[in-house]
């Protein structure tokens, strides 16, 4: 590990991309090619390889126990470490440094503890795992098997820089690399052949997700063409934005079918959609969206959600809350990948294979737009029709897996705003592990303050840097790196909608919340109400039939 904790401090030491991509790219030239493969996918941020389901199960609370025991620290000393560094790997570094001089594994020894830790059952194995391996590393070595441990490398490297130094150091063109690396699902494999000049060999593997293309966000129907400039570019394809659970379909020719969500683990919750799917004809990866829905209009996501973890499903479940496959693109169909093809034609495609498929599945409709009144049109028609915006498509646009390629937009608007008051606030991570910048708010319950969220965004450096000076000083309790903190601040929040938990006090949580603004004009005791929150509640649960 000691080269990999060299290389990775110089990586994370410029902020210059060339330099990144270069210092990369002569490292893994410089390794064995076993090694290579496994510094690869250290580099992008990974454990294992892309398409590998495993997770390792290991919490911070584990790590930092480990840490305290290795170190032989108290846990208050933790703390102010932590806020220190903002992460826990820099954290374990400082706290090894004097015990942990001369440890040193080596990267093979490191993939063969990620290996243990998820075949581990149990924190208490896995704990001992941990423990024995912090033993023999270094302090920088375990920094850094706390940071891959947690997915944050924060040294301004990610999997599409060790692309880039993949096909840099091994003289490959970068699109063939890219390619590669998608269908494999694996870094790793991917930089073993470029380095044997194979990458035109990597193929489609059935079951094996890949990344899903994204949508960048737009506020309103203006802004999708002004980017256009002028020009007179192909229309948009104007589709509605479901609120449901993105989901990648697979199925082989002998009808056997796989689902997997946009995090690449599989999809089990919804077994009356794989009869239908493997009815399909021919070899197919879909991508499409799972919906509640009942009649002719989806169901809230709160409802969906009532089915999702369930080890056990039963016909009441079922019946209750049915739901819907509705697919809007074709990545693969009979051994040949779609992705550059333009999107009228791969819609083509995608309406001949779904001609004769049952009502659990349905494609989405397109209708072409070429002025921001159209999609503006197209936009309100998607609301009345019950889902949560649109998203527009360049009728000519290719699919990029796991990008925001520019192709897609989405725009919605928020199911509705509150207006609430901070009761808490935490030390953020990364950039933000100086200024407190995660902020617990609360809805009015008579005189009582009751949780019902948190949010991070919404806010400009300058608004936290100043808003962290005014906490400090009107700080409650004081918990390390959280803080109580005395309710004066009022925000306004937009969300997306609101669900039942148990984890706040007020019983809801709200669903993606966001701040829209600070309300100065407000004070504490003027925030919504718990009345309020349990009349959207019930606004956004009525059934169709009920309206």
């Amino acid at each position: 590990m000691r080269s990999f904790v060299q290389i990775a401090d110089a990586i994370g030491g410029t902020s210059k991309k060339l330099e990144k991509v270069r210092l990369i790219g002569e490292f893994l030239k410089s390794l064995s090619a076993t090694d290579a493969a496994i510094a690869a996918r250290f580099l992008a941020g990974r454990v294992f390889a892309g398409h590998d389901e495993r997770a390792l199960g290991v919490g911070a609370a584990t790590l930092s126990r480990v840490i305290a025991e290795t170190a032989g620290q108290p846990g208050h000393v933790l703390g102010a470490t932590y806020r220190k560094h903002g992460d826990l790997g820099g954290m374990a570094e400082e706290l090894l440094r004097s015990t942990n001089r001369d440890g040193d594994l080596s990267l093979a020894d490191v993939a063969r503890l990620f290996d243990d830790l998820a075949a581990a059952r149990g924190q208490t194995h896995k704990a001992e795992l941990l423990a024995n391996a912090f033993e023999r590393s270094s302090a920088a070595d375990v920094k850094y098997i706390v940071k891959i441990t947690t997915g944050d490398l924060r040294i301004g490297s990610k999997e599409s820089l060790v692309e880039e130094a993949i096909a840099k150091a091994f003289e490959r063109p970068l699109a063939e690399v890219r390619r590669a690396n998608m269908l494999t699902g694996d870094i790793g494999e991917t930089l073993t052949l470029a380095a044997q000049n194979q990458l035109a060999c990597a193929a489609v593997r059935l079951f094996h997700p890949m990344g899903f293309m994204l949508a960048a966000p737009v506020e309103t129907p203006d802004e999708l063409f002004d980017k256009r400039d002028g020009l007179e570019l192909p229309p948009l394809l104007v589709e509605e934005k479901y609120d449901g659970i993105r989901a990648q379909v697979h199925k082989n020719k002998r009808g056997e079918v796989r689902i997997f969500s946009r995090t690449l683990a599989e999809v089990t919750e919804f077994p009356e959609l794989v009869e239908p799917i493997s009815e399909l004809p021919g070899e197919l990866i879909i991508d499409g969206e799972i919906l509640a829905w009942r009649d002719t209009r989806p169901l809230p996501f709160t409802e969906l959600q009532r089915r999702l973890g369930r080890k056990r499903l039963d016909l009441f479940v079922q019946n209750d809350i049915p739901v819907k496959y509705v697919a809007f693109d074709l990545l693969f169909q009979d051994g040949e990948l779609l992705l550059n093809e333009p999107l009228t034609k791969r819609k083509a495609f995608l309406d001949a294979v779904c001609a004769n498929a049952r009502t659990a599945l349905h494609v989405a409709g397109g209708r072409e737009c070429r002025t921001a009144g159209q999609v503006q049109l197209a936009f309100h028609n998607s609301l009345q029709a019950g889902h949560e915006g649109i998203v527009a498509k360049a009728a000519t646009s290719p699919y990029v897996p796991g990008r925001r390629g520019g192709f897609w937009f989405k725009l919605k608007q928020p199911f509705a705003t509150l207006d609430v008051v901070v009761t808490g606030v935490e030390y953020g991570h990364g950039k933000r592990h100086k200024v407190l910048s995660d902020y617990t708010f609360a809805v009015r319950d008579g005189e009582r303050l009751l949780n019902i969220g948190k949010a991070y965004s919404g806010l400009t450096d300058a608004e936290i840097r100043e808003y962290t000076d005014f906490f400090l000083q009107h700080t409650i309790e004081d918990h390390g790196h959280r803080r109580t903190v005395t309710p004066a601040i009022v925000l306004e929040v937009a969300f997306n909608n609101i669900q039942k938990s148990g984890r706040h006090e007020s019983g809801y949580a709200l669903r993606f919340p966001r701040i829209v603004r600070v309300r100065r004009d407000k004070a504490a005791p003027e925030i919504d109400t718990l009345e309020t929150v349990a009349k959207l509640f019930a606004r956004q649960t009525v059934r169709p039939e009920e309206v």
